[in-house]
């Protein structure tokens, strides 16, 4: 099982709970429909990785993403998520009216920073992500169409969560395609307080 890094300690998530389509110019740049309730999805345990890798046939897209570690049923911790997406696989999936999963739980397709304790307010948080030193995307809780607190309630509608389980909150506009060699920087910051970090280089 895969693990993730809370206060120095190991967390082994039993699922990573995924949201789609959480801001609005994410929505208009890949030409969606503008969703009445959240759009939620999962991956697997299998699917968290350390490593940031190019697929042998797919190109992969980043998406950058604020993410929460779930601990006694609260959002207790924050972090940088990378949700890794086979965009063309997708598209295809979405046309036949399919599940995403293909495209988007395969092995090593969640790449999480390590989590920090939540002291501030969680409206404050916001996001970048860098590639080769140039800021890619920006996105901050104002701009979610759903905030992480009404999320995980509406999770808990008919979900169990657990100890360690993560939730991402979806990608601000600017998502793209990875290329070998290519350096990913994800930052969460409090205001302009930088809370965590963690960078990747493509394999």
């Amino acid at each position: 099982m895969n693990h993730i890094n809370f206060h120095n300690k190991n967390y082994t998530p039993s699922k990573v709970i995924c949201i789609g389509r959480n801001y609005v110019e994410h929505i208009k740049e890949l030409d969606n429909e503008v969703p009445t309730e959240p759009v939620i999805f999962l991956k697997p345990n299998s699917a968290i990785s350390e490593n940031l890798y190019l697929h042998e046939t797919d190109n992969i897209h980043y998406e950058g993403e604020i993410c929460f570690l779930i601990e006694s049923g609260k959002l207790s911790g924050v972090g940088f998520g990378l949700d890794l997406t086979k965009r063309d696989m997708q598209s295809v999936l979405k046309k036949k009216g399919l599940p995403w999963e293909r495209s988007k739980a395969f092995n090593h397709s969640a790449l999480f920073s390590d989590f920090v304790a939540i002291s501030e307010p969680v409206s404050e948080l916001r996001m970048e992500l860098h590639i080769n030193n140039e800021i890619i995307q920006q996105g901050d809780y104002h701009l979610m169409m759903n905030k992480p607190e009404a999320l995980l309630e509406e999770i808990n509608t008919f979900l169990s969560v657990e100890d360690g389980d993560i939730i991402m909150t979806g990608t601000p506009k600017g998502v793209g395609v990875i290329n070998a060699k290519d350096v990913l920087l994800g930052k969460v910051f409090s205001g302009d307080k930088l809370l965590v970090e963690h960078s990747w280089t493509v394999k």
